[in-house]
């Protein structure tokens, strides 16, 4: 560096900066299942691709400047799609914001370096260099990784639309140009011929359009965050509407039931055939079957397990429970309605997408253990299930309106201070749930 054009960002200094953005949005982004040698791999062959093209182009003519700075975010995105567990979208959006931290970690940078330089006090040279730019880039990577870490689950549930990824991408082709505005022209009222002024100005817009960039971000997660919790809510009593209608059909049923026992009744007391004496004890046990059938001791389970039954019973597939209902007499129906019907709405789509009829299994188990309350359900699935944070990835293509099964389901076993668990390995998907039963 000594005697060198100090005037110049040199081209490594933004690779670097570039690179290490992208190592940060990649920590706060759900990560791909990759062995620690081959994201290692990634990550250093990418730190080298960007790093060899800026310092090849370095001082290229202006006019495939621009070509060279997309094929630089290209790049970036290639990375950081290769590391993360999310579409192309959702990386594009979240590269234009790497791309904008990493120019003002390289403008910051360097104007630090300047300044010490120029008042004389550190001298020009390699050693310098580095130790500045090592403090630097430290300090600020570490501000937006400290102030995004809290939203990782967020960033990760976040959909990522057309819209938003247009304005992010507006927003930073607008930092963008107003920061190199004088490196191109000198003479506009928003340039200057000033090298520190330049860099004053260089280093200002790019701070300010991160934060900028950083705002707009918190509102997209908070609209999230509100379009999710009002659809879930939307969703929650959609839910409740349809156990009530369940409960009212179950009742008409078995007032149907009850009087067929009746008629089967005044029929036995007129008919002495013994064929006919038969078959009506066939059809009596029949109904007492149906009567034994999910009678759990709790009206809400009853109800939603024998709609649950009719429907398996329809699509042929193979509803098992084993379930002491008066465990769960601590819950309000609409949580136990909002509880159950997703565990088994969720089981039956798995299961009836399964061609083999012997696999096409769900069991529900409901028991007490001391003083808590165990919930088991298992059933099988057929493919391959991604697991995120623990928990499924919706195979649904609109993630916006879908996956809101397990949701709800975690919402209340929080609202009761439980745990839930959930496991899927060998083509057989497990939900576990516990509860602490007050007393």
């Amino acid at each position: 560096m000594a005697g060198g054009d100090f005037s110049h960002t040199p081209g490594f200094n933004y690779a670097l900066a570039y690179w290490l953005s992208c190592l940060v949005y990649s920590f706060l982004l759900p990560h791909r299942s990759l062995s620690k040698p081959t994201g290692v791999g990634i990550s250093l062959t990418a730190l080298l691709g960007v790093s060899s093209f800026m310092v090849l182009t370095d001082g290229i003519d202006r006019i495939y400047f621009i070509p060279c700075m997309l094929l630089d975010v290209t790049m970036m995105l290639i990375y950081l799609h290769s590391m993360c567990e999310v579409d192309w979208k959702k990386a594009a959006y979240f590269c234009v914001r790497a791309f904008i931290l990493g120019e003002a970690a390289a403008a910051v940078e360097w104007q630090v370096f300047y300044f010490l330089q120029r008042n004389g006090w550190i001298p020009g040279t390699l050693p310098y260099g580095m130790a500045v730019m090592a403090v630097t880039y430290l300090a600020v990577f570490a501000v937006p990784y400290l102030l995004e870490s809290r939203h990782t689950e967020g960033n990760a549930q976040m959909a990522v639309s057309w819209q938003q990824l247009g304005t992010m991408a507006l927003l930073a082709v607008s930092v963008y140009t107003i920061s190199n505005l004088s490196f191109v022209y000198q003479n506009t009222p928003f340039s200057s011929v000033f090298t520190q002024e330049i860099f004053i100005i260089r280093s200002l817009t790019d701070v300010g359009g991160v934060g900028i960039m950083f705002s707009f971000h918190m509102q997209n997660l908070n609209m999230s965050f509100r379009v999710k919790a009002d659809y879930l809510q939307k969703l929650l009593a959609m839910q409740y509407d349809n156990y009530r209608i369940h409960e009212e059909s179950v009742r008409l049923v078995n007032q149907k039931y009850h009087d067929l026992k009746h008629q089967i009744a005044l029929l036995r007391s007129e008919i002495t055939s013994g064929e006919k004496l038969q078959y009506l004890d066939e059809l009596e046990q029949d109904i007492r079957s149906y009567e034994a059938r999910n009678k759990t001791g709790n009206n809400v389970l009853d109800t939603i397990l024998t709609a649950r039954s009719l429907q398996c019973q329809r699509e042929g597939i193979v509803l098992t429970c084993t379930a002491d209902g008066s465990a769960l007499d601590f819950m309000n129906a609409m949580d136990i309605s909002i509880l159950f019907g997703n565990a088994l709405d969720n089981a039956i789509e798995s299961v009836s997408g399964i061609p083999e009829q012997e696999k096409r299994l769900i069991h529900l188990t409901v028991s007490r253990q001391k003083s808590f309350v165990r919930i088991h359900m298992e059933n099988c699935y057929r493919g391959e299930l991604k697991m995120v944070d623990g928990m499924p990835v919706t195979s649904k293509q609109d993630t916006d309106f879908h996956g809101f099964g397990l949701k709800s389901i975690g919402t209340i076993v929080d609202k009761y201070g439980g745990s839930m668990t959930v496991r899927a390995e060998n083509g057989w998907f497990e939900l576990r749930v516990l509860f602490n039963r007050p007393e």
